[in-house]
């Protein structure tokens, strides 16, 4: 038994923070949040792999980009 959601029929949404050139395109499906789990993916490969996160650990990644309290690169 895989732990990895079948995200075949999932409702992808191009975050609010992606640019608007096509470029730097991140997605997310919400859908998932009831089962826990946060999948992410590049808009510019859409068939190409997601990676799927722990909610609350997408929720904490969030905050601190949020609060500025990661360095940047």
């Amino acid at each position: 038994m895989s732990n990895t959601p079948d995200l075949s029929r999932a409702e992808w949404l191009k975050s609010s923070y992606s640019n608007t050139d096509g470029g730097n395109c991140v997605e997310f499906a919400r859908t998932f949040l009831a089962a826990g789990v946060v999948p992410i993916r590049d808009s510019k490969a859409p068939q190409g792999p997601a990676l799927v996160f722990p909610a609350a650990a997408f929720s904490s990644f969030v905050s601190a980009v949020r609060g500025g309290e990661l360095p940047p690169r």
